[in-house]
């Protein structure tokens, strides 16, 4: 019987590209062309002949229309430096598809039956909507040609949910928020305190430049109807980004009755693509490649499919658990921001309560939450902010639909020590 030896699974390279809003900056591109480009730009940073990419595993969340079809191959057929060699797969475990697509990268490099994968996201949230690939509620004549009612997101099972004495219908990430927040006493105005924080850490790690190295310049398209308007611009700044005052933020009112979550204190819709090229040694070796960080602990977890959004609490506490690594021994701390709550509970449970490690250059509440695409993008912005402050130990966290979640450590690799 074959032995495999285990290997480290290393982040060589990883980049995005800014957060397009609503109908904006990256509205025109179709959704393979906008990760292609991001992935070309990755492999051409590397310098490496994409034939030596063993596998390109793409989260999509809405796999439908643009992003039908298996989009991960798709990516590959539309890359300019990826040979028709190269395998590519899509991967959906929700909000953090991105982030599930480095973990099964890092899993075949450990492994040793790959040993260079390109994980990466994307989503156009303009051209297809989220929830696009669901069919909602209870509808004539969908699911059954007899035209009975059927709910097509739920099969017979999970119709009465027993276990949670629960009717599916009413899951919802908004509820989540709601119950999340309830759960761990916070209060309406922590949120939009936190929401107001949110903005201007990334207006100002825009201003500052902090972006810049992770971010790969693209042609602004604008999508106008049926129409793409192909502009003279690049586009380089998250267009998200929008100048926050609390007394206008608390002033808002809340989406749910006597409920204290706002659109402030949540995400953004946003278009956006992302990767990050992971090696094991012998990819390192073989691609003469120089790594930036090493995967020091992965997690993924089931939590309450109701309130939904708790699991990175439960992930984080299992990546460190794994780890041996102690919560204050982390310098770098990415939690998305799907709502506020979420990196809040996160916080409290093992920081203290303290946000000063905390999405330092702000969160999808102010740079968006492509799905798809998100945890590659927040993975390259945590790997390229531990760089900068020199730190060690950076944590990458998100809740995803269904109560599932995933947490990545990673450990800076000091480039003097290659």
């Amino acid at each position: 019987m074959a032995q495999f030896k285990p290997y480290n699974a290393y982040i060589v390279e990883c980049v995005r590209s800014a957060g397009g809003k609503k109908n904006g900056k990256l509205s025109g591109w179709h959704s393979t062309d906008l990760c292609a480009a991001v992935v070309d730009d990755l492999v051409a940073r590397t310098g490496i002949d994409g034939v030596h990419v063993d596998d390109v595993i793409v989260g999509c969340v809405s796999q439908v229309g643009a992003q039908a079809g298996n989009i991960g191959r798709n990516v590959v057929m539309s890359c300019k430096n990826l040979p028709e060699s190269v395998p590519g797969t899509a991967v959906d475990r929700q909000c953090g598809s991105g982030q599930q697509a480095i973990h099964f990268a890092a899993q075949a490099v450990m492994s040793g039956t790959q040993d260079c994968v390109i994980a990466a996201g994307v989503e156009n949230m303009s051209q297809v909507p989220i929830g696009a690939n669901i069919v909602d509620g209870f509808k004539a004549g969908h699911g059954l040609p007899t035209g009975k009612e059927v709910l097509v997101k739920y099969g017979e099972a999970m119709k009465t949910f027993e276990q949670f004495g629960m009717d599916p219908r009413m899951f919802s990430q908004f509820g989540g928020a709601e119950l999340l927040a309830k759960k761990y006493n916070m209060t309406k105005e922590e949120l939009d305190k936190f929401s107001v924080l949110s903005q201007q850490r990334a207006a100002d790690a825009t201003k500052s430049g902090r972006f810049n190295d992770e971010i790969v310049p693209l042609q602004a398209r604008i999508l106008k109807g049926k129409e793409v308007e192909v502009m003279d611009e690049m586009h380089t700044k998250d267009e998200g980004i929008r100048p926050a005052v609390y007394e206008k933020t608390a002033g808002l009112k809340a989406m749910f009755k006597n409920g204290i979550v706002t659109p402030a204190t949540s995400s953004q819709i946003c278009d956006g693509a992302s990767a990050v090229m992971i090696c094991n040694e012998e990819g390192l070796k073989k691609l003469g490649l120089r790594p930036r960080a090493k995967i020091a602990a992965m997690s993924v977890v089931g939590a309450d499919p109701v309130i939904m959004l708790e699991g990175p609490v439960p992930a984080t506490g299992a990546a460190l658990k794994k780890s041996g690594i102690k919560p204050e021994e982390i310098d770098v701390i990415e939690v998305n921001e799907a709502f506020a709550p979420v990196p809040l509970a996160v916080a409290k449970t093992f920081f203290g309560g303290s946000l000063e490690k905390i999405n330092v250059n702000g969160g999808a509440m102010a740079l968006g939450h492509p799905l798809g695409s998100t945890g590659t993008k927040l993975m390259t912005t945590l790997v390229n902010e531990l760089e900068k402050r020199q730190g060690r130990y950076g944590l990458l966290a998100i809740c995803e639909g269904g109560g599932t979640a995933n947490a990545t450590i990673i450990e800076r690799i000091p480039q003097s020590k290659m």
